[in-house]
């Protein structure tokens, strides 16, 4: 092979991943906005009861030791 060849090969072989790169992301099911919308409030709603259920059970445990240690 020779020193050109060389060069070469890493420019094609880097081409040919970006192209396939470019045919796996055509086939992607990119969601609507109303779809992405909708996930967000489904999180930020999961995140919040979640949190509040960590703070009433981090508020009883500590009434609980406070009540056995004091």
């Amino acid at each position: 092979m020779s020193a050109l060849g060389s060069w070469r090969q890493p420019i094609s072989r880097s081409r040919s991943f970006l192209e396939e790169c470019w045919v796996e992301l055509k086939k992607v099911h990119w969601p609507t906005p109303a779809e992405t919308r909708g996930a967000t409030i489904a999180v930020l709603i999961g995140v919040v009861l979640f949190s509040l259920y960590l703070g009433a059970v981090d508020f009883a445990f500590s009434w609980l030791i406070q009540q056995v240690l004091g």
